[in-house]
């Protein structure tokens, strides 16, 4: 269990970069502000891409690196 903690924080800090994203996205949006949109769309995918890769369950599997608690 140890090993998967920091990829928790990580993959929470993605989702976090997400919904932050979203948030001016869509204030960009009802505000006509188009750079504020553009930042946003950048932040939502940068915030799944980190997501993503944080819990990608085969760079677990490739890496060796598994828990062992079986």
């Amino acid at each position: 269990m140890r090993l998967n903690e920091p990829r928790m924080v990580v993959a929470s800090i993605g989702v976090f970069i997400w919904l932050a994203g979203l948030y001016f996205t869509i204030h960009g949006l009802l505000y006509d502000f188009k750079p504020e949109f553009r930042y946003g769309m950048w932040a939502l995918g940068i915030g799944i891409v980190i997501f993503v890769v944080a819990l990608n369950p085969l760079a677990q599997r490739k890496s060796g690196k598994r828990d062992g608690s079986t």
